[in-house]
């Protein structure tokens, strides 16, 4: 498993396309932190917002690297293609991971605010749960899901928006009380939480991901 974590990784460097939303999530971090001096909560809160969009894109671009008979021949090397899926989605993680670091420390070193451990883990959970959601949007539509790419990027975008501005949704939910919070400990316990359910919104997605891959092939 490792082995194909790494030729997943290998090929995604190689093919750059995360460099597109990799610098637009860096500018759209360079934009929020700025001159501000606020409470960090809601400063992580719409970090979190861009980390959807670019946890999305990173996904689908890492999916859609290979072709399908370079895919094909992966999976027949990999043994199962359940196993395939399971190295890109690792893959997503790492680089998410990566990109909610710089998220967590942009703001620290570009503005002035007030810090606390509270702060940090609760930005840590925000960013985390915006990166889950991003991903599982990525992993449905996906080439594995939805074959054009076109139509795939609209319900992507409408998935995108519909998870940042309908109330009752995780990301909803998050980023409107770190927006009017200025004690992140306050809302630790419901951040944690609504990660728990943006983990078990991954796992189904990829469960459903594997589910109709393989029924259309």
């Amino acid at each position: 498993m490792i082995a194909l974590v790494r030729y997943t990784f290998a090929t995604m460097l190689h093919a750059q396309r995360y460099l597109a939303p990799v610098l637009l999530y860096l500018a759209a971090l360079g934009v929020i932190s700025r001159n501000d001096n606020g409470p960090l909560p809601p400063v992580y809160a719409l970090c979190g917002g861009v980390l959807v969009i670019c946890a999305t894109w990173v996904t689908m671009a890492l999916i859609s690297v290979e072709e399908p008979t370079h895919r094909l021949i992966t999976v027949v090397t990999a043994g199962r293609s359940s196993r395939v899926l399971l190295a890109s989605v690792l893959v997503a993680l790492i680089s998410c991971l990566v990109l909610a670091c710089a998220g967590l420390v942009l703001p620290l070193l570009l503005g002035t605010h007030p810090v606390t451990v509270a702060d940090l883990v609760l930005g840590t959970e925000a960013l985390l749960l915006c990166a889950c959601v991003g991903i599982t949007i990525g992993l449905l539509c996906s080439r594995l899901v939805i074959r054009r790419q076109g139509h795939a990027f609209v319900v992507a975008l409408a998935l995108v928006m519909i998870m940042l501005l309908v109330r009752g949704l995780p990301v909803n939910v998050l980023i409107r009380l770190m927006a009017t919070t200025v004690h992140a400990a306050d809302v630790l316990a419901e951040a944690a939480a609504l990660l728990g359910a943006a983990v078990v919104l991954l796992v189904a997605g990829t469960v459903a991901t594997q589910t109709i891959s393989v029924r259309r092939d």
